[in-house]
């Protein structure tokens, strides 16, 4: 297909042109050293926009030239570009890049390129002009760690090129296929390890080509108005949602948003203990999915599309809260307006505002999914007007049962099979106590059956997500990567209950102990072979292989029932003993013999030892 090949050729370009630029970079002293407020541990090349920039223009000479608007986009992104390249040789003042972004957005507005997301012709070119200044702006922030903006770009072009194929505007997907090979030319050589740098020259060109290409789309061939509005929103989302944490951080820190320095979503996963190259491909991941459901989005029924978007808005919500927490700067770059952060802080957490803004959310996209299950994702004017008339009986009835069940005293960090329980009693207690006021209220009317129990079906999975998609985003983000390298490898000796408390405490605190859990042991042969927490459960006689497998010393006693017998035996293998105790604390254990004969088995490190807690990143 043509698309195809132009985005090959672009590749080419670009795959030929980088090491040039990367050449001339070095031989002209255009090298980033080392700083501190960067990853790079070796000088790079800079100006790697340069070589998008041409591999560009050449693919659109040969192959866009003749489409409606790509003229006037080439045109701005020459702007941006030079205005880019200026920055990266003698260095701009933020405002002025800033006044050029306008000017140039303002001139594409003018020559007849706009978002139709309203009715208001005035608002739609305010909103034409605050997109294309924020995506370039976007993008340009993203462009701090190796190969971010770059893979963020192509995935982006992508995205944007199927939108016009289904749109059946297959010329216009020209644009992003030129854009996307150009970008990803230079990201071969952009991936961590870089070898060169993209600069604001590249930055900000493929921000504002991304921006302006939405511009091209025909959105009334949709018959979608959802899909007019969030497809490029959705396209765009990890530089948009990367822009809107460090400006909201930023300004709670009392730091200049222009002010650079590790407190992006890349450098804040990287802080939780990941390498940077799974970072950027954690962010990779993101913005695919999103991208998918860009296109997935437009064969949905807008009643379906009003429920979805804000479950994905409070999803982005809660990644946000748990990056925001993250400690990346550092205690002098604190200064007095932080303590704007402490008040929000315990406006939200301790008051629980924030919790109970969240929960009354859940209750209506709950309530408003039971419909839309119920009705097959459509409406009547009369189901909707019932919707809207039972509404708040079913949201005050739904807030008082959460409000005397308990649910607000409670820790989301910790949430545990008990806060399942008291979610489900207050989900039933509300939802029950919701359909009783409407019958009373509503003279007889009633929600029917399989709406109540799809209501609470929802709430219920909703709530709980909630409660626990901490520990799931650090889980699915951090995962056993956190453990620290120096932490000794342990065997768990008991596989009970106080067992499971014991390997699960030490994988939810990972920094807190210096030990490893690697497998369990248990006398009872019919656990053998199972998997508790990821480890595997061994029988007794397993024990000399372990022992050789992993190299073994030492062993943790997690019940008090364990018979002298076995702690003889465990004994003659020469390993350290500790006995965990309710509040984590290893002391050492000694068999009935050893105590008799007036010796304890070789002591494990003071407990203030075995305690000592490194800096925590997740306050």
């Amino acid at each position: 297909m043509r698309f195809i090949t132009v985005g090959l050729t672009t590749l080419l370009f670009s795959l030929l042109l980088t090491p040039l630029v990367r050449k001339l970079a070095h031989a002209t002293g255009q090298v980033c050293a080392p700083r501190k407020d960067r990853w790079h541990s070796r000088p790079t090349a800079l100006l790697g926009g340069v070589a998008i920039y041409f591999a560009f223009v050449a693919g659109c000479g040969f192959f866009a030239w003749h489409l409606p608007g790509v003229r006037l986009i080439l045109g701005g992104g020459t702007l941006l570009f030079l205005a880019g390249l200026l920055d990266d040789l003698i260095g701009l003042k933020p405002y002025v890049k800033l006044v050029l972004q306008l000017v140039v957005a303002s001139l594409v507005v003018y020559w007849g390129r706009r978002l139709p997301w309203t009715n208001i012709e005035a608002l739609n070119i305010l909103l034409t002009i605050f997109w294309l200044v924020g995506i370039t702006n976007a993008v340009n922030l993203l462009d701090n760690m190796d190969g971010l903006a770059g893979g963020i770009s192509v995935i982006a072009c992508l995205s944007l090129a199927t939108t016009f194929l289904l749109n059946g505007q297959s010329e216009q997907a020209l644009l992003p296929m030129l854009l996307g090979g150009a970008a990803l030319g230079f990201l071969v050589y952009n991936f961590q390890p870089a070898t060169i740098f993209m600069g604001d020259c590249g930055s900000m060109l493929l921000g504002f080509v991304l921006g302006a290409a939405a511009l091209l789309s025909e959105y009334d061939r949709t018959r979608n108005l959802g899909a007019v509005l969030v497809t490029p929103v959705l396209i765009l989302l990890i530089p948009i949602f990367d822009t809107c944490l460090v400006t909201v951080m930023r300004k709670l820190a009392g730091r200049p948003i222009s002010q650079g320095g590790r407190d992006h979503a890349s450098h804040r996963l990287v802080a939780l203990g990941i390498s940077e190259r799974r970072a950027v491909l954690l962010l990779y991941a993101l913005a695919a999915s999103a991208s998918v459901l860009a296109v997935l989005i437009r064969a949905l029924q807008p009643f379906v599309l009003l429920w979805l978007i804000p479950l994905f808005t409070l999803g982005l919500l809660c990644i946000g809260i748990y990056l925001g927490k993250v400690r990346v700067y550092e205690n002098g770059q604190w200064p007095e307006a932080a303590t704007r952060l402490r008040s929000f802080a315990e406006f939200t957490y301790k008051r629980r505002v924030l919790e109970i803004l969240i929960d009354t959310s859940l209750i209506v996209l709950a309530y408003f999914g039971a419909f839309l299950l119920r009705f097959d994702g459509g409406l009547t004017t009369e189901q909707l007007q019932y919707f809207f008339s039972t509404l708040p009986l079913v949201m005050a009835a739904q807030m008082i049962a959460f409000l005397v069940c308990g649910i607000y005293r409670g820790l989301w960090r910790y949430a545990d099979v008990n806060d399942f329980v008291r979610v489900a009693k207050s989900v039933g207690t509300g939802v029950l106590t919701g359909a009783l006021l409407v019958l009373i209220l509503k003279q007889g009317q009633m929600p029917g059956r399989a709406v109540l129990f799809l209501h609470a079906l929802l709430l219920m999975f909703l709530v709980c997500a909630s409660r626990w998609s901490f520990r799931l985003l650090r889980a699915l983000i951090v995962g056993p990567t956190a453990i620290s390298i120096n932490a000794k490898q342990a065997l768990i000796y008991g596989a009970g209950d106080q067992g499971e408390w014991l390997i699960n405490e030490l994988l939810q605190n990972p920094q807190a102990y210096r030990y490893r859990p690697i497998a369990l042991l248990d006398d009872d042969p019919h656990k053998a072979g199972k998997l508790l927490h990821g480890c595997r459960i061994h029988s007794f006689h397993e024990l000399p292989a372990l022992l050789l497998r992993h190299k073994i010393t030492t062993v943790l006693v997690s019940s008090e029932n364990i018979p002298d017998s076995k702690l003889a035996a465990l004994q003659t293998f020469d390993l350290e003993i500790a006995r965990a105790q309710v509040s984590l604390q290893f002391k050492p254990c000694a068999t009935a013999a050893q105590s008799r004969a007036g010796f304890l088995t070789p002591s494990p490190p003071s407990t203030e030892d075995a305690l000592k807690v490194t800096a925590a990143n997740v306050s």
